[in-house]
């Protein structure tokens, strides 16, 4: 008796009834005695579409089968559970044809590729298939273009400061998403802040563990903002309610885009002065680098270029730690918080909002044939162009302050202690410019055996506020 193998695959029912592979099996298995076949071997890939280009290691376990003469037939529930695929199908065909293995299914009946009419009706099915596949894909991109449009959530994963359906607000995390907001904005890293997630025991809308990378993406998104993505693009006001200000998240998103960010929050920033204090000399920014003595290797700050001046970055961070530490001390502290003049937000979104509607007036008037392609394209660079200006302006309004939580504190020096890095190098960015200048050959005026030769008169600390 004929060795038959079945092969079963998750899809879309064609009858709509959320078929699975316990059924398929089951109409198979009926196929194959009414063939007189014995069912040698169950070839099952869940959840794995045939025309989504993923692998299907059951798939290619079972051609690697045919090859080898292990099955001499093969049995689905449709066609398209086999292949959706013009390339693929050929391989099947292929594979099926010199050893005369024959295929039948439930829906579509038997498939002889051993004849020309054979490979013609499996080739005509495939390609039925596929049209069948591409057309569906053109339906829910366009609902979705629509959805888009119409402001509204096209479904998808729970996201992560929403209820299930996507437009009810999560208290509990909408207030995460607007604490690492603000948190980002006042100069804290997303490694940082995914660790203090964890260690509140906060999860991500799957029930995982944060990282940066994950963060990043959730604070990345337009719908943060009450704006809806399609493709990349904002297309207008969402239908959900926002978690932040459209202006605190374009700032989020300068941040976190911007060019340098990689490397400048690298692992090998690892030194509160590394890219922010300057060279006294050359005017370059100083890096921290390993340097030789005679006994042993420093951490020191150096311009790389030319080193121009070199200087103990244990010691230097230290000092000037102390120094920041004490200008937090002072009552004064909070008329470094007062706002500087800022454009009117609420004025900035509603011309931004009136600006993509013009947008979708120009595409709306060329799609009726009342503009050309040419005022078409014209008319989207100025108001693009526009629109770019208006977006910078809303992130530049909503640039955080890294003194944030630092005013009145009881104990500044216990607070300092308790700002990440990444915090600190934001609050002396605020506060002052370092400036390293060069020292004297040999041992400082003044100096006893066990001292350091630091000498903080090398060191001009020029304050911004």
């Amino acid at each position: 008796m004929a060795r038959a193998a079945i092969y079963v695959r998750i899809s879309r029912d064609r009858e709509g009834g959320g078929l699975g592979v316990a059924r398929q099996e089951e109409d198979c298995r009926e196929l194959a005695a009414r063939h007189g076949l014995t069912v040698a071997q169950l070839y099952s890939d869940n959840d794995l579409s045939a025309y989504s280009g993923k692998a299907r290691p059951s798939y290619r376990r079972m051609l690697d089968d045919i090859a080898a003469a292990r099955i001499d037939a093969v049995l689905a529930w449709h066609t398209d559970r086999l292949h959706r695929s013009p390339t693929e199908l050929e391989e099947y065909i292929s594979a099926c044809e010199p050893r005369g293995v024959p295929t039948y299914t439930v829906k579509s009946g038997p498939l002889d590729f051993s004849t020309p009419s054979g490979r013609m009706m499996a080739r005509q099915l495939g390609a039925v298939a596929r049209y069948e596949v591409e057309h569906q894909v053109e339906r829910q991109q366009r609902a979705k273009q629509q959805a888009a449009a119409d402001g509204k959530w096209s479904g998808g994963r729970r996201p992560y400061g929403y209820e299930a359906d996507g437009v009810t607000p999560r208290a509990d995390e909408a207030r995460v998403v607007a604490e690492a907001t603000d948190a980002i904005l006042s100069g804290a890293s997303l490694r940082a802040l995914a660790a203090e997630l964890n260690a509140r025991g906060l999860l991500t809308s799957t029930g995982r563990r944060w990282n940066a990378t994950e963060l990043r993406k959730v604070l990345l998104r337009a719908r943060n903002a009450g704006l809806r993505e399609h493709r990349g693009d904002i297309v207008g006001p969402a239908a959900w309610p926002p978690l932040v200000d459209e202006d605190r998240w374009r700032a989020v998103v300068g941040v976190l885009t911007h060019p340098g960010r990689r490397t400048q929050w690298s692992s090998a920033r690892r030194w509160l002065l590394s890219g922010l204090a300057l060279c006294g000399v050359c005017g370059t920014p100083v890096r921290a680098t390993l340097m030789s003595t005679t006994a042993r290797s420093v951490p020191s700050y150096t311009c790389k270029a030319t080193r121009c001046v070199g200087r103990n970055a244990v010691e230097l961070d230290g000092y000037v730690s102390t120094i920041v530490v004490e200008r937090l001390s002072r009552p004064d502290l909070a008329t470094l918080l007062a706002s500087h003049q800022r454009p009117h937000t609420a004025g900035l979104s509603l011309n931004a909002t009136a600006l993509r509607e013009r947008l979708d007036g120009l595409a709306a008037a060329y799609a009726d044939g009342a503009i050309d392609v040419r005022q078409l394209r014209q008319g989207s660079e100025r108001l693009r162009a526009r629109l770019a200006e208006v977006e910078h302006d809303l992130a530049d309004a909503g640039r955080g302050d890294a003194l944030s939580g630092l005013v009145a504190v009881a104990d500044p020096a216990k607070a300092w202690e308790a700002l990440d890095l990444h915090r600190r190098r934001a609050v002396v960015d605020t506060l002052m410019t370092v400036t390293i200048h060069r020292t004297q050959k040999g041992r400082p005026p003044g100096w006893t055996p066990g001292r350091s030769y630091f000498d903080p008169s090398s060191v001009e600390i020029a304050w911004k506020a």
